[in-house]
């Protein structure tokens, strides 16, 4: 199952990338993997994927220390963040996609022992469950990140209300596009399994994606 819905999403990828025009070395597939467990990622990178997304730090040290080492894997937390769990974040992953304050990446610059990836999470919606840094925050935050020698800046990220109907979500992703010109910021992390197409017209650099690889997840 997972190689056909692999196949089906690599050709709505590809199919995005034509009508926007971009080649599709542009866009990054993240494969959601929460919830499910570490078999899952195992066979999802003998299929070749090589980029993971988690959303919760205590889930994933569970399965990370089930899983055999696997060459260019790139892990991503995606999910919110809290302090207290920032010193294993950075053991365990390459890329923090949730940054939304100075302070936590103050955190993560002088805990982690290896140069971190970060995206700057933005919150573009009302919706209080949503996290990320207001957009008139980005400038300072943005300063805050740059002076942290072990982090390096890839882009801004963001997760609009969730619908059913993709063109719901995509004044959000132009939104985001439009912010990361303003601040010279090309990595744009925004889509998921019902939006990643009109994420990618909108300029997504990486998508991330779970149900439409690994079905429907079980309640936690």
């Amino acid at each position: 199952m997972l190689a056909e819905n692999l196949s089906r999403v690599e050709e709505q990828i590809e199919s995005a990338c034509a009508r926007a025009g971009r080649a599709r070395g542009e866009v990054a597939l993240v494969a959601v993997t929460k919830v499910f467990p570490a078999a899952a990622i195992e066979e999802a990178y003998a299929l070749g994927l090589r980029e993971f997304g988690e959303n919760y730090v205590q889930e994933f040290e569970g399965k990370a220390t089930r899983l055999p080492p696997l060459p260019g894997v790139r892990f991503h937390l995606i999910g919110h963040l809290q302090s207290n769990k920032s010193r294993r974040a950075v053991e365990l992953f390459q890329t923090i996609q949730t940054v939304d304050s100075a302070k936590l990446a103050g955190r993560l610059n002088e805990q982690t022992a290896l140069p971190l990836d970060v995206f700057l999470e933005v919150k573009l919606s009302e919706e209080e469950a949503k996290h990320g840094a207001a957009p008139e925050e980005l400038p300072q935050l943005i300063e805050a990140v740059r002076a942290c020698e072990k982090l390096r800046l890839r882009g801004l990220m963001t997760m609009p209300p969730w619908s059913e109907d993709p063109e719901r979500s995509r004044p959000y992703f132009r939104r985001l596009r439009e912010l990361g010109h303003a601040h010279g910021l090309t990595g744009l992390s925004m889509g998921m399994s019902n939006d990643f197409a009109a994420a990618i017209e909108e300029g997504a650099t990486h998508v991330r994606v779970g149900t439409a690889l690994f079905g429907k997840r079980i309640k936690r």
